[in-house]
């Protein structure tokens, strides 16, 4: 939309989640739509929101138990509107080695039974949903118990951006039928909504 406003890049990292974009502005630009993007902050250091209202675009960047986590809500029209060739990505160099988790990482940092991380996500997400299944899966693979809130916030995100709460809970294509731990490892959820992204 560059006869609105201009391109604006918003760069961030676990431990440095700014309140503004990459120029140091918090908005679109002087252009006359340039109020129809803006970005800020409902905590500082640990959530953003960006507002592309011109598009019908929010996205929320939460740090949450060392991680970077983003929800998005966004017209099907304008996600679909770029081809595979234009260069739109949020994530584009991939997460940091500091931040990825290895085999032996998960083994020295204690591992959590599947039990265990499900009781821990049931906590704060008492629906079997593909919250709940997120949940269980992140606390599972880091040994983290903190995660839990990262999911809680996926949810809380969701009920802001949905209209009908009806549809607030996705369940996995079969549901009613138990994951045990081996099937909790297949890519069984059809939408998974807590994502260990490093924005950058």
């Amino acid at each position: 939309m560059q006869e609105c406003i201009d391109q604006k890049v918003y760069q961030a990292e676990v431990g440095n989640l700014p309140a503004a974009f990459e120029d140091g502005s918090i908005n679109g630009g002087d252009r006359p739509g340039g109020s129809s993007l803006s970005i800020q902050t409902a905590n500082l250091g640990s959530h953003v929101e960006i507002r592309a209202s011109y598009i019908g675009t929010t996205i929320i960047i939460r740090q949450t138990a060392g991680q970077l986590s983003f929800s998005i809500k966004v017209a099907e029209d304008v996600a679909r509107a770029f081809s595979a060739e234009q260069d739109l990505q949020l994530c584009v160099g991939g997460c940091p080695p500091s931040q990825r988790l290895s085999p032996s990482e998960r083994n020295r940092r204690g591992a959590i039974t599947i039990d265990i991380a499900r009781q821990l996500c049931k906590k704060g997400l008492p629906v079997e949903d593909a919250y709940f299944h997120s949940c269980v899966f992140d606390v599972l693979i880091s040994g983290d118990p903190n995660f839990t809130v990262a999911a809680q916030a996926a949810l809380e995100d969701a009920r802001a951006f949905l209209p009908d709460l009806e549809n607030l809970h996705l369940f996995p294509s079969d549901a009613g039928v138990p994951l045990s731990s081996a099937s909790l490892l297949a890519p069984l959820l059809s939408g998974l909504f807590v994502l260990w992204l490093c924005i950058q």
